[in-house]
C-alpha cells in the first residue's frame, strides 16, 4: 500500500460533523415520531409535546455542531488510538450492575453503582474522587427523582 501522506481517516472534522449529522437524523426522527401524538400547547400538553420538544433542540444542536465542524476543519492530522477497553469495560458494567440494582436494590445502591463503576473507567479518576461523585449523584437523584418528582422507585429494597 502506498503512503502519500494523507492519512486523515479520523480527524476532529470528521468527527464533529458525523456526530452533529448523527444527532440532526435522531433529533428529526424524534420529532417526526413525536407529532404523531399530537403536541398541544405550552399550557395545555400534550403526549407528544417533550419528544417534539426535546428533538428540536437536539436536532438544533446537531446542526450546530455539524456546522462549526466545517468552520473549524483545520489540516491538523490526528494519531489513531487505539480502543480505550477500561472505559468501555466499566461503562458497560456499570449499566448492567444498574440494571440489576435498580430491580433488587434500589434507587440509592443502583444510582451509587453506575456512577462509581462507570467513573472507575477514566484513568483519571481515583477510587475516593469516584466514591465522592457517586455519593454527590445520589443525593441529587434522590432529590430530584424521588422526591421532586415523586417516582415510585424505591430507595432502598432488598429483593
Amino acid at each position: 500500500m502506498r503512503d502519500n501522506g494523507d492519512r486523515r481517516f479520523v480527524t476532529e472534522y470528521t468527527r464533529d460533523y458525523y456526530g452533529g449529522a448523527l444527532m440532526l437524523l435522531i433529533g428529526l426522527g424524534a420529532v417526526v415520531q413525536g407529532m404523531q401524538y399530537g403536541v398541544g400547547t405550552m399550557t395545555h400538553m400534550q403526549s407528544g409535546f417533550f419528544p417534539v420538544a426535546l428533538g428540536g433542540v437536539l436536532a438544533f444542536l446537531g446542526l450546530v455542531i455539524a456546522a462549526g465542524a466545517r468552520r473549524n476543519a483545520a489540516a491538523t492530522e490526528e494519531e489513531v488510538l487505539p480502543p480505550e477497553w477500561r472505559g468501555w469495560i466499566c461503562i458497560t458494567l456499570g449499566i448492567l450492575v444498574f440494571l440489576v440494582l435498580g430491580r433488587y436494590g434500589g434507587l440509592v445502591p443502583a444510582t451509587f453503582a453506575i456512577v462509581f463503576i462507570s467513573a472507575l473507567g477514566d484513568r483519571d479518576n481515583t477510587v475516593w474522587s469516584a466514591f465522592l461523585l457517586a455519593i454527590a449523584i445520589c443525593v441529587i437523584s434522590v432529590v430530584l427523582f424521588w422526591w421532586a418528582l415523586k417516582l415510585p422507585f424505591p430507595l432502598f429494597s432488598w429483593g
